[in-house]
């Protein structure tokens, strides 16, 4: 594999991958019990969720990068166009490669999930599909950057969570449940967990470079009561969830899970050096991913 190739997957930062599917398996995991599954609409939308994701972070890295704010003081690995080793012209052309594959894909998905019966369907679907792709430019892109004026959190907690998992039940069921919420609350919650660890390991930084996050605007004390209430949410909406919908013992599979994530939190709770924040990005990340997988195994064999 030569530089370049290691440069861009680099700049895709594979390690947020798992994060950005755990949506489309919970709310898959929810329609396959339901009586709707399509394996080919499952790929699918993995797959979109994917390009979604990549597509961010070349929008984040390109964002940060010409404002500035990816520079020495920052703490988490080196960017891309921060260390040089992409130019700006590059990342924009792998931005724009990014929003014709994920457009792409969506609306590949859509047609095998709704075909032309559900034209209304498929015209939502890919509005929603524009709206994510604008979404994960506007964070860190151009002047009015929500990610810089503390709404990042917001859209997170919308896209990661509410429209991954039940926009993925939709496209099979064809229709939304209450029920389908919870779990969609639980995945939103731990996804913007993991961005806000993330500007609370680059709060100081941020905060010289006037990128206004959540965790500039809260301070480092109310934003670790704020990362608790994110934590302690998630695993609260998953509980009502199986005591809503209790059906086997396995459906309480995925409580495996809160171990590492209050392994996790405790740790964050008694941090006071920023720089060791890093390591729980990725071990939030994943434990959220575990809990999306045991969760998808325990309604399926249960």
């Amino acid at each position: 594999m030569n530089q370049k190739t290691k440069t861009w997957l680099s700049a895709a930062r594979l390690r947020t991958l798992p994060l950005s599917v755990s949506g489309i398996l919970a709310g898959s995991a929810m329609a396959y019990r339901a009586g709707y599954f399509d394996r080919t609409v499952f790929v699918l939308a993995l797959l979109t969720t994917v390009s979604f994701q990549v597509l961010s972070n070349f929008a984040n890295d390109y964002g940060d990068g010409v404002k500035g704010t990816d520079n020495d003081r920052r703490i988490g690995p080196a960017r891309a166009l921060q260390s040089g080793l992409l130019t700006a012209k590059e990342l924009k052309n792998g931005i724009v490669g990014m929003v014709l594959l994920s457009l792409l894909l969506s609306v590949w998905v859509v047609i095998e999930a709704f075909g032309e019966k559900y034209w209304s369907f498929s015209l939502l679907f890919i509005g929603l599909a524009i709206g994510s792709v604008v979404a994960a430019i506007k964070y860190t892109v151009g002047d009015k950057a929500y990610g810089y004026q503390g709404l990042g959190d917001v859209f997170v907690f919308l896209f990661f969570g509410l429209l991954a998992v039940v926009g993925s039940y939709f496209l099979f069921a064809k229709t939304i449940e209450t029920r389908v919420f919870f779990p969609a609350t639980a995945i939103g919650l731990l996804s913007t967990g993991v961005l806000h660890l993330n500007n609370m390991r680059d709060r100081i930084p941020d905060a010289s470079a006037g990128k206004n996050t959540l965790a500039v605007l809260l301070g480092a004390k109310k934003a670790k009561y704020y990362h608790t209430f994110l934590i302690l949410g998630a695993m609260v909406a998953m509980l009502v969830f199986v005591l809503i919908e209790f059906e086997s013992y396995a459906d309480w599979l995925f409580m495996i899970a809160f171990i590492p994530m209050a392994i996790h939190l405790k740790t964050v709770l008694k941090n006071q050096v920023s720089k060791n924040l890093d390591p729980e990005l990725k071990k939030l990340a994943l434990s959220t991913f575990l809990l999306a997988l045991l969760f998808a195994v325990g309604l399926v064999w249960g």
